[in-house]
C-alpha cells in the first residue's frame, strides 16, 4: 500500500492518444509517463490516492482472475461503506463506482483496477482516490471511458470531513485481509470428524475462467470484466462447528 508522486501509467490494451499531454506538458506538471504490463487502458497516480499492489499465489485462494477482480472491489465497497457511500459496479466496467445503478445520471469512477497474473501470482492491483488532485485526470481519457467522471472521497464528503490516505489505509486492510481468509478457509482440505459436520467443499476452477474467457493453458491473464456469482457455505461457520466437535 503506497502513494505515487504524479504518474500516468498505460496499459498493454491502452491507447497511446488517451495521453493528452506531450513531454513537455509532462514536465509542466511534474508528471512521468509509462507503459507497463497490466491489464487496461491509461490511468493516473499521485498524492492523495491510495495505491494497493497484492501479491498473492491465486492457487493458495481460487485460481479465478474474476474473482480476484471483485474481491479488491468488494474490499473497497466496504471500505466506502463506512464512510456513509454506497458505491458499487458497472457491468462491463471494472472498478468501483458511485451512482452505478443502471439509469444513475452521474456514474463517477472512484477506485480504478488494472492487474496481471502470471501462474496465478498477481502484479499491479488497485488505485483508491481519497484526496488527490482530480485535475491530473483531466489530462489523459481515464481507462479509455469518454462518457463517465472520475472523483474521490474527499469529493464525495464534501467540507463535512477530511480524510487522509492514512486513515483510508487503516480501514480498507481489514477488510481486504477479511475477504482473503474466507477465501482461504474455504480451500482448507478439511476433513469431517463426525457426519454432522459438514464441510466446504474446495472450489475447482479451471484456466477457462481467465480474464476475456481466454484458455489454452498459460496461466496467464489480463484484467477481467465478468462477476463471479453463485453461493457457498460460511467458512467461518464451517470452522466453529470444527472446533465445537474437537472440544
Amino acid at each position: 500500500l503506497c502513494e505515487h508522486p504524479h504518474t500516468y501509467t498505460l496499459g498493454k490494451s491502452g491507447k497511446p492518444e488517451h495521453l493528452l499531454l506531450d513531454e513537455a506538458a509532462l514536465a509542466a506538471h511534474e508528471a512521468s509517463f509509462h507503459r507497463i504490463n497490466r491489464g487496461g487502458d491509461i490511468t493516473y497516480h499521485g498524492p492523495g490516492q491510495l495505491v494497493g499492489y497484492p501479491i498473492l499465489d491465486l492457487d493458495n485462494f481460487r485460481p479465478d482472475i474474476h474473482w480476484y477482480l471483485r474481491m479488491l472491489e468488494e474490499a473497497v465497497i466496504l471500505t466506502l461503506a463506512e464512510y456513509g457511500l454506497n458505491a458499487g459496479r458497472i457491468a462491463g466496467l471494472t472498478g468501483v463506482w458511485l451512482d452505478w445503478e443502471e439509469g444513475a445520471p452521474n456514474p463517477r469512477k472512484i477506485c480504478a483496477l488494472g492487474v496481471k497474473c502470471s501462474r496465478w501470482v498477481t502484479l499491479h492491483g488497485f488505485a483508491l482516490n481519497v484526496n488527490p488532485d482530480l485535475s491530473y485526470f483531466g489530462h489523459i481519457v481515464p481507462c479509455g471511458i469518454t462518457d463517465k467522471a472520475v472523483t474521490s472521497l474527499a469529493r464525495e464528503l464534501g467540507s463535512t470531513r477530511s480524510v487522509s490516505v492514512a486513515e483510508v489505509q487503516e480501514r480498507l486492510l481489514p477488510h481486504l485481509l477479511a475477504l482473503l481468509e474466507d477465501e482461504l478457509l474455504m480451500a482448507l482440505p478439511l476433513v469431517p470428524m463426525h457426519e454432522e459436520c459438514p464441510v466446504a467443499p474446495v472450489m475447482q476452477v479451471g484456466e477457462d475462467a481467465l480474464a476475456g474467457g481466454t484458455g489454452g493453458g498459460n496461466k496467464q491473464s489480463e484484467k477481467g470484466e465478468e462477476a463471479f456469482s453463485g453461493e457457498k457455505p460460511n467458512p467461518f461457520a464451517v470452522l466453529a462447528q470444527l472446533k465445537k466437535k474437537n472440544q
